[in-house]
């Protein structure tokens, strides 16, 4: 029987070590991993910072008058493209905003540039664009533009491009009014063939950070 006994308070030892163990580990996880996804993070800022910047793909959409433009017509200006829809909150939001842009800086060299990604087309975006008074040209986006922007999944999704025609900016989602601003006036300040600034480039390849399936059917 003393054998057993041994053996049993043996297996409860090292039964609780494993515990204390497990617990200890679980302690440690908790404690570490927001520690550890923020160094992640900044990993992958500072990779993308030290990249070259990308130039914006090229294409043509048709506006509300059927007329073909390209995104290569503004080169030289500085372009604030924006991917938007009628039913996007955020969108809605930062459309006022760029009724002002437009109107403040586009005699210094920026051009809006609105992308409608709605399923209903030009039906449910004139009378949008008309109750708010948009003043920037507005094109309808399609699947080929969807695919050579990487996916666009996730709306808004903004690029403020320089006047060499690179990206110097990419956001998804809402930012603040003021942090636009400040980007469209730095690049208003440089030349078409300006030195290098410090900026936010766009994910390689324009592959989106974010996926969700609710905005392209």
């Amino acid at each position: 029987m003393r054998p057993t006994n041994r053996i049993s308070s043996g297996f409860s030892r090292q039964a609780v070590t494993v515990i204390v163990l497990t617990l200890a580990m679980t302690g440690v996880w908790w404690w570490a991993a927001p520690r550890l996804m923020h160094v992640a993070a900044q990993k992958i800022l500072a990779s993308r910072a030290s990249e070259s910047r990308r130039t914006a793909p090229d294409f043509s959409l048709k506006d509300a008058a059927g007329r073909t433009v390209r995104l290569s017509d503004f080169r030289g200006r500085v372009v604030l493209l924006n991917f938007w829809a009628t039913w996007c909150g955020p969108c809605q939001i930062e459309i006022p905003w760029f009724v002002e842009f437009e109107k403040q800086y586009q005699a210094r060299g920026l051009t809006v540039l609105g992308v409608s990604m709605d399923d209903d087309g030009w039906k449910a975006v004139r009378p949008f664009l008309a109750a708010r008074n948009v003043n920037y040209p507005i094109l309808l986006g399609n699947e080929e533009v969807n695919q050579l922007y990487g996916g666009i999944d996730s709306l808004p999704t903004t690029l403020v491009i320089g006047r060499d025609g690179r990206t110097e900016f990419y956001h998804q989602g809402l930012i603040p009014k003021s942090e636009y601003q400040t980007e469209i006036v730095q690049l208003l300040a440089q030349k078409a063939d300006g030195t290098r600034i410090n900026h936010r480039p766009a994910p390689p390849d324009f592959v989106p950070l974010f996926r969700a399936s609710n905005v392209l059917k």
